[in-house]
């Protein structure tokens, strides 16, 4: 890996090296979801038929586009029974997680009669869309079904692309139906997004799509917001490495490839105060490298958007940290707790040696769907927040109201908004 002394150009050529990889560089590819989302539009399930037999090499049709009982119980028969129980595993601790975040309606009355409060409801459909082909996530189908099913959701439909013989992926079948997916379509890319967020004659319009894809998922996610609320536009996968030299080289070369493994613009990137840590891990990543399954992926990632960057301070370490605002971050120090408290952007926060980002991805319960792109500064995981929404409450008596009443009017007078005020004068003529 590259090894360069951290300095204002270094830091500046950076962050514009990694804004590159956002699905908003992408603008060449906008017109063509354009036109498969208008079509979706008009034409509904014959659009969806045709781009799936184009794309997927799939003969889909109204009578086999939805996922059937046996489908189901076909894919338990070909799933690995140990793989099924830490699916179950899993899915206890990312259930138990999220029950946590759950926020609860609440109503303040006061003597004067009035009344104020906040309704929680929660979003009566919700897509959630799966990646296909060669990207095979059941880790990724339980972290977007489960809060949504924590949340209350009445119905969560899933769509994923089929295979060229018309069938899901086992594993994919499997969690959803572990997590509690209403109904699963055979349906992907952004023709996919268009039929949950317009819907179709086999597929139900739903309020919000969730879940990751590639860039013309992605593009199509941003085209159909507003007609749908969506969790984010997501980008390439992406880890930052805070670590001194009390860190174990060995282990933060292997976190480092954890994520550029993922494709070719998955970023990895160390940030420490140790040229000696730097050059170790640098010869570690290359040992690993020569062994690893998807090591062509991983090194174009690594000589994309693969950095060691060695700073003089901590203090410049963590101000790093919090301008790059990584999807994942890890923390090797002989403080990490400390730092963590110094850290203000980050989608997922993993603190000490033990802790390493696959941990997340897979077991611990909090969510893998995170910002990315920098996105961590105004951004959060996914969670229940993403399936409730709110519903101020308010209510006073004549009493109550006939107490404030010329207030009002005249606010409302200074905006020159005459019907608001006469709609309070007229209670006290």
């Amino acid at each position: 890996m590259r090894i360069q002394k951290l300095t204002n150009e270094t830091k500046t050529n950076l962050l514009e090296d990694l804004l590159k990889r956002s699905p908003n560089s992408y603008g060449k590819y906008e017109s063509a979801v354009a036109d498969i989302l208008e079509r979706v539009k008009t034409e509904k399930n014959a659009a969806i038929f045709d781009y799936t037999k184009k794309f997927d090499g799939a003969d889909i049709n109204a009578e086999n586009i939805l996922v059937t009982k046996e489908e189901i119980e076909e894919a338990y028969e070909l799933v690995d029974q140990n793989l099924l129980a830490v699916i179950r595993k899993a899915l206890v601790n990312i259930r138990d997680y999220h029950q946590k975040q759950m926020q609860y309606s609440w109503f303040d009355s006061k003597p004067n009669g009035t009344m104020l409060g906040q309704k929680v409801t929660a979003l009566q459909r919700v897509g959630v869309y799966v990646p296909g082909g060669k990207a095979v996530y059941p880790s990724s189908v339980l972290m977007n079904i489960m809060p949504a099913k924590v949340a209350g959701v009445d119905e969560i439909i899933m769509t994923t692309p089929p295979g060229k013989d018309g069938k899901v992926y086992p594993t994919t079948l499997v969690a959803a139906n572990e997590a509690g997916a209403t109904a699963i379509y055979k349906v992907g890319g952004a023709q996919a997004i268009g039929a949950l967020a317009f819907g179709t004659e086999s597929i139900p319009k739903v309020d919000k799509i969730v879940g990751p894809g590639n860039i013309y998922v992605a593009l199509a996610k941003k085209a159909v917001y507003g007609h749908v609320s969506i969790d984010s536009i997501a980008g390439p996968s992406e880890i930052l490495v805070i670590a001194d030299e009390t860190a174990n080289p060995r282990y933060v070369a292997a976190d480092l490839l954890s994520q550029a493994e993922h494709d070719e613009l998955a970023s990895a990137i160390l940030v420490t105060t140790s040229m000696e840590l730097a050059e170790k891990v640098s010869a570690e990543v290359d040992k690993f490298v020569a062994e690893l399954s998807r090591k062509e992926i991983i090194q174009k990632s690594l000589d994309n958007y693969g950095y060691i960057l060695v700073a003089d301070t901590l203090d410049e370490v963590i101000e790093t940290a919090n301008e790059i605002a990584s999807e994942h971050l890890e923390i090797m120090t002989a403080n990490p707790y400390d730092v963590m408290t110094r850290i203000r952007n980050a989608g997922a926060i993993f603190i000490g040696e033990y802790s390493s980002e696959p941990l997340g991805d897979y077991f611990a319960g909090p969510n893998h769907v995170l910002p990315t792109n920098g996105t961590a500064k105004f951004f959060s995981a996914l969670s229940v927040d993403d399936f409730i929404k709110k519903s101020s409450i308010i209510a006073y008596s004549r009493e109550a109201l006939e107490a404030i009443h010329e207030d009002i009017e005249q606010f409302a007078t200074s905006e020159q908004l005459t019907a608001h005020a006469n709609s309070i004068k007229v209670r006290f003529e």
